[in-house]
């Protein structure tokens, strides 16, 4: 299964608006956090807010024909206005701007650029890759809650990729279901891959080699686990632990077979030249579309410099080009650090400073530390509450005891964050319908509008979408004062009708107005 399709296709302009609508969001939403001493700054009267409006009206008309220039054109807004904004909340609350805020901005801005590479579905899936006996198996098992994949202590005990269903933790969908309590509840799940093991020499066939790679080629995203801990009982592929030699290992298999993809690319690039300017196979003095030559340009460097393709900078000229190269490297990562219990329970490991320090060298990323072993052990006490309260209980103060202190000590299961941070790489995001007879959380990417997200439900929705009736979870959850219905938000005006060009927000309880008329039957 190839990640990309042709640009001619109608999932490249769908994945262009998203992606446009995704820069506007973030433009919009600095304003939207200026609610200072009880008073928010006008959108109407922003000039962010009219420019990349205006920007967004011009590219609409031309159906996104100029979409290069119109994504520029946004990002130059935000970097004109960023400093401004930033100023004049400084100056309204005398306070500097918040320091975490520009780690917020890049992760965010992190997650576009990584959006515009991918597939444009809701079905999205991240595939565990890393060596073999690291535990990818067995954390596959515990993120689905059940045993399912084969977990062996012996390389290569997954032959054929295991696809597990997770449900996604979501404590406004529990709330809800809460509320109402309806016969059928539907959860959000994230679809997640258990691959094969990788081993060097990968990319040129060896082990089970490029079968695996095609398996790889088949997920959306990628949890990067890497093993960090010793054992006696678990052997390793290459008898000695050491997570910087295997993550070199596994970036250099996955670039290698970049790079060789982007030569199949270049020369197919060159023969389908060829043939638009009736020159003979041979021939070679002629110049490919400037785009294509920069994007490849770019991807060959980021490879060749054993880094992901999807950390890169690129003009959406340039990305609507990378999506037809079938770059593996174009996947979000997420980097999963297999830790010992010990470790995992005082939140120190000799080896987590070195995996940041080769993290941030490959591009960056982000890194979550966990335990298998840990892991293991909550989810053989899940039928035993007061057993699991004791062992945590135990976890916590053997934290304490190595001097940890407050929330730093606490001990808790990382597969919920794993599974948030999986959808959030994907952007993914849900919204919800809520009744009597079921409440159900959907699936939709980030920057989805109002009439795409009724298709979720039924492709009739779509087609005859007429309105949305919206109102945010939050405001549900301070107004409703207990009733199962939306009259008390309706009476504080939350209740809110939105049209086509809405954009979905992430905790939306939606019901879509719709008319779709079928023809008769003769």
């Amino acid at each position: 299964m190839k990640q990309f399709r042709t640009k001619s296709s109608n999932e490249v302009v769908l994945s262009d608006r998203i992606y446009l609508n995704l820069l506007e969001s973030k433009i919009v939403s600095y304003e939207h956090s200026h609610c200072v001493a009880g008073r928010t700054f006008s959108r109407t009267a922003s000039p962010v807010t009219r420019d990349v409006m205006n920007l967004s009206k011009d590219a609409k008309q031309h159906n996104y024909n100029n979409t290069s220039n119109y994504a520029s054109s946004v990002v130059e807004q935000l970097e004109f206005h960023k400093t401004a904004i930033a100023a004049q909340q400084a100056t309204a609350t005398n306070k500097m701007p918040p320091k975490n805020k520009k780690k917020n901005d890049e992760e965010e801005l992190g997650l576009m650029k990584a959006a515009r590479f991918g597939r444009v579905k809701n079905t999205l899936s991240m595939g565990f890759v890393g060596l073999p006996n690291v535990g990818k198996s067995s954390m596959t098992n515990l993120l689905a809650g059940a045993m399912h994949a084969e977990a062996a202590n012996y390389p290569f005990c997954t032959i054929d990729p295991n696809v597990v269903q997770c449900i996604v933790p979501d404590k406004n969908f529990k709330y809800l279901a809460d509320c109402w309590k309806p016969p059928s509840v539907v959860p959000a799940v994230l679809k997640v891959t258990d691959i094969a093991g990788l081993i060097r020499g990968a990319s040129e066939g060896a082990g089970l080699g490029n079968a695996f790679l095609s398996h790889i080629a088949a997920v959306d995203g990628i949890y990067h686990l890497v093993r960090a801990f010793d054992s006696d009982e678990v052997i390793h592929v290459d008898d000695s632990v050491d997570p910087i030699r295997d993550l070199e290992t596994i970036q250099g298999e996955l670039c290698a077979k970049d790079k060789d993809t982007l030569t199949k690319v270049l020369e197919r690039e060159k023969e389908k030249t060829r043939k638009e300017k009736g020159l003979s196979r041979s021939a070679d003095n002629f110049k490919l579309p400037e785009a294509f030559t920069s994007a490849h340009e770019k991807c060959t460097a980021l490879v060749d410099a054993n880094t992901p393709i999807q950390t890169g900078d690129f003009t959406s000229a340039e990305v609507d080009c990378i999506r037809d190269f079938g770059c593996i490297t174009t996947k979000p990562q997420i980097y999963v650090v297999n830790l010992s219990q010990k470790n995992f329970i005082r939140k120190g490991s000799k080896w987590l400073p070195k995996i940041k320090a080769w993290v941030e060298s490959h591009g960056g990323g982000q890194i979550l530390p966990v335990s298998c072993e840990f892991e293991q052990r909550l989810f053989d006490l899940k039928n035993d509450k007061e057993a699991k309260e004791a062992f945590l209980k135990q976890c916590t103060e053997e934290a304490v005891a190595a001097g940890l202190k407050g929330p730093q000590a606490e001990v808790r299961s990382m597969i919920p964050r794993m599974i948030r941070a999986g959808r959030q790489a994907l952007c993914l995001q849900s919204f919800y319908t809520a009744g009597p007879k079921e409440v159900r959380a959907w699936t939709i990417m980030k920057g989805t509008l109002a009439p795409q997200a009724a298709g979720v439900i039924h492709t009739d929705f779509e087609r005859g979408f007429i309105k949305a009736e919206v109102c945010a979870f939050e405001d549900f959850k301070a107004l409703h004062q207990g009733e199962a219905s939306m009259a008390k938000i309706k009476e504080a005006g939350k209740y809110r009708q939105e049209g086509k060009q809405y954009m979905m927000q992430d905790g939306d309880i939606v019901v879509f107005m719709h008319n779709t008329t079928t023809a008769k039957k003769k």
